[in-house]
């Protein structure tokens, strides 16, 4: 993880809609030594938090895009060193891996990729390193609160070389996904795309087509 110039830990703000979601996310950034705070009320993030305090900002999928879009530019006006990371999924794990990722460092000449069409994630190696690699997947879509499991897939120290990791048949061709822990570098790759029936119910911003999405229990956490 990096931290800024006063040797502070990271300080995370994830946008999103799911309560559960957003709240377990932030759960489990803290456990790993984040500030991390989360909030479904869109329309106040801005006076509800420090934007130019905010180091990574996280949204979910569910939030409109002309929303995230203003929340971009405007939190941008006052903090030109914050990271925007779009979640993958609705799946707590693996959204706080992308955070890792965009926290943590490259190990030099390590090199980390998904195959998609073999389904195997690939890895060349030049020093001994511990890799942790995992399959995260919906189970169930319905809004708000929508439920996943994971699957540990490695957890070994590797030698210099070329090393590869198929996924199993348990893990499904859509809404999937892939983390790679490799020494202090974490990368998240997509196994398989959101559904089409999901990905419609993002709402639009648009008056005559109202939000299909049912209503959520409002929420604002702020971490000390």
């Amino acid at each position: 993880m990096t931290t800024a110039a006063n040797s502070r830990p990271d300080r995370i703000l994830i946008i999103g809609r799911s309560p559960t979601v957003i709240l377990e996310t932030a759960g489990i950034l803290r456990g790993k030594g984040f500030h991390a705070d989360a909030t479904n009320q869109f329309d106040d993030v801005l006076t509800d938090y420090d934007a130019a305090a905010v180091d990574v900002v996280v949204f979910g999928g569910m939030v409109p895009p002309h929303t995230k879009q203003h929340l971009r530019e405007e939190i941008a006006k006052v903090n030109d060193r914050v990271t925007f990371v779009q979640g993958l999924a609705g799946i707590p794990g693996l959204i706080a891996a992308q955070v890792e990722g965009v926290t943590s460092t490259t190990g030099a000449g390590e090199v980390v990729g998904y195959d998609a069409p073999a389904r195997t994630l690939r890895l060349t190696l030049r020093k001994p390193v511990r890799v942790v690699a995992e399959a995260w997947w919906a189970t169930s879509l319905t809004p708000p609160e929508p439920k996943s499991t994971s699957m540990r897939l490695l957890d070994a120290l590797l030698d210099p070389g070329q090393h590869a990791v198929t996924l199993p048949a348990e893990v499904p061709g859509v809404a999937s996904f892939l983390t790679a822990s490799v020494g202090p570098a974490v990368h998240a790759f997509t196994v398989g795309a959101m559904p089409a029936a999901v990905t419609r119910l993002v709402p639009t911003g648009d008056p005559d087509r109202p939000s299909a999405l049912p209503p959520v229990r409002p929420v604002t956490t702020h971490s000390t």
